[in-house]
């Protein structure tokens, strides 16, 4: 099986990932270790900040990537803010089979009234270089996934009330 975590900065992609594999045994790849390596390899002539002209770049290598995980009967959990929400459109019906998506995102009044909580834990799993979040950009970006998977009809998990790594796990198994 292959899993994708996608949707916002700092909702949580890394840590839910982590856990998966802890449930799974499954290997994960963090898109943002590829996006990197892309940078500083020269491959791409784009900075950290150029988000989503990274994501649609990168994503022809990480269909393939999954195609072939698929084709080799390998499983495999891919996270990261640079899953396009058009990404079951490089896919046939019979890879489609093989792969589970979710998309994460955190309402308004959550990031408000826990930003503190989103900063202190921004680095519970790997350290974040100079990560200064923005409040307006999180809001802004967790209403463009959650409003795209509306639209596309893909599966979103709205962290409201509180943020529980058990809950978001269960949806995507």
């Amino acid at each position: 099986m292959i899993y994708l975590i996608g949707g916002s900065s700092h909702v949580g992609k890394t840590y839910i990932a982590q856990k998966l594999l802890e449930k799974t045994k499954y290997p994960y790849t963090s898109l943002d270790h590829l996006k990197m390596g892309f940078i500083r390899s020269g491959m791409f002539d784009l900075t950290v900040e150029d988000d989503d002209e990274i994501r649609y770049r990168m994503w022809p290598f990480v269909a393939e990537l999954i195609k072939t995980a698929i084709e080799n009967d390998q499983n495999l959990i891919l996270e990261g803010c640079y899953i396009p929400l058009e990404w079951m459109d490089s896919f046939s019906k019979e890879e489609l089979s093989h792969i589970k998506c979710l998309f994460i995102v955190m309402s308004e009044q959550y990031i408000r009234s826990h930003f503190s909580d989103i900063v202190n834990y921004a680095d519970v799993i790997e350290k974040r270089l100079d990560d200064h979040p923005d409040m307006e950009r999180l809001i802004s970006c967790s209403d463009y996934f959650h409003n795209g998977c509306k639209e596309k009809g893909i599966t979103c998990y709205v962290i409201d009330k509180s943020f529980n790594p058990e809950d978001i796990v269960k949806t995507i198994i």
